[in-house]
């Protein structure tokens, strides 16, 4: 029988645990699977929201906690969890950027929460994120919006963005704080200050018992790097932006799209698919 020592493995999922398809493929969930099976506490710490996250929860046949939008909520997915915690963001904010939509460049804005998806318009091109249409229900507005959400993202005209951030940490820089997303996308997200994927990472940690040293984290962006400092090993994907891959403890042999999480937990933990 294996004898581990007590590890939490945080897997980021774009760009990291899922392929270019934004897939798991059949290698890497085996080896996460195996990898839990043998002991190993294995959680998703993501920048998407739960409803975009749930689908990989299961194919991974994971029963730990799951952290969304970038340390802003923690749950246990399809129940109610007496240590779940999420952090909110002021609605009236929301309400701010529907008034000066037109002048800030905004062409979407879209508030969510656990259990809540608003959008004031669908998205052609949403970027495998966002629906191009909306249901009755989904359509945001000032009375539609009864509660706090969680996370704003905004769709911003690029030669606007700037001057967008610039608006937001003005108006609301105690309480918000603006992320650009990765990649070429003009969007931007809004969450609450001083709650990153660190956070959600922590609450883990301290849930299970688990020391630093015994975490490791994989990620590829720039949103993955407060909690791969937090881990006791950070490591980058071989695809991963330049800074992260400059701060990590480790970098991947392989791409996302070359399984490099599972190649790597089957190098360096001993992985035994299969047993």
């Amino acid at each position: 029988m294996i004898t581990i020592t007590k590890k939490l493995i945080a897997l980021d999922l774009d760009g990291t645990t899922l392929n270019n398809d934004s897939l798991i493929s059949a290698k890497t969930a085996q080896t996460i699977r195996a990898a839990a099976k043998q002991g190993y506490i294995v959680s998703i710490v993501t920048g998407r929201p739960n409803r975009l996250s749930e689908t990989f929860y299961d194919d991974l046949k994971l029963t730990t906690p799951m952290i969304n939008f970038n340390g802003n909520l923690g749950i246990l997915p399809h129940q109610q969890w007496n240590r779940e915690y999420q952090y909110t963001i002021d609605k009236e904010i929301v309400t701010e950027l529907l008034a000066k939509s037109k002048p800030l460049g905004l062409s979407l804005i879209a508030v969510e929460g656990r259990n809540m998806f608003l959008a004031n318009q669908g998205l052609s091109s949403g970027f495998g994120f966002f629906p191009s249409t909306l249901a009755t229900n989904q359509v945001l507005s000032r009375k539609s919006l009864k509660e706090n959400p969680i996370s704003i993202t905004v769709q911003v005209e690029p030669e606007l963005k700037q001057g967008l951030i610039d608006f937001v940490e003005h108006q609301f820089g105690d309480e918000v704080e603006v992320s650009p997303w990765g990649g070429p996308n003009p969007i931007v997200e809004i969450a609450t200050k001083g709650v990153h994927k660190s956070t959600g990472l922590k609450f883990l940690a301290d849930y299970y018992g688990i020391l630093q040293k015994d975490i490791i984290a994989f990620g590829d962006e720039g949103n993955d790097l407060t909690m791969m400092q937090y881990a006791g090993t950070g490591v980058a994907m071989k695809n991963a932006i330049d800074k992260i891959k400059g701060q990590a403890d480790e970098v991947t042999e392989f791409t996302n799209d070359e399984d490099g999480v599972a190649h790597y937990l089957q190098d360096r933990l001993d992985i035994a698919v299969g047993a």
